[in-house]
């Protein structure tokens, strides 16, 4: 059941990044012009390496460390909270990849 739960949370998540990202996309093509199809790859590229590297919020809690141990507070835990089922390695796997080869698809 967790299995697909996760499968779940990577599609919503796939999905609504391809929506952003087609928006997105939109807005620069209609302000600047060129290729819609050119702009999406690019982006779609670019919010995958981004969630590749930001997905599991890794950064956040590296940057709060100094701020823990100055108030003595114990490091935050490693498991996903708030109903999130995915690790950073399943975002990369199921969301950022598939995000990065739709995005190289639509340039080649």
């Amino acid at each position: 059941m967790t299995v697909v739960r996760g499968l779940r949370e990577a599609l919503v998540l796939f999905v609504v990044a391809l929506v952003a990202v087609a928006a997105a996309a939109g807005v620069w093509t209609a302000v600047s012009g060129g290729d819609f199809v050119v702009r999406v790859g690019v982006a779609l590229i670019v919010v995958g390496t981004l969630l590749g590297l930001t997905g599991d919020l890794t950064l956040s809690r590296i940057g709060m460390l100094p701020a823990r141990s100055a108030f003595g507070l114990a490091p935050e835990r490693e498991d996903a909270g708030g109903g999130r089922v995915l690790t950073g390695v399943g975002i990369f796997l199921f969301v950022s990849l598939p995000l990065m080869a739709v995005g190289v698809a639509l340039l080649s």
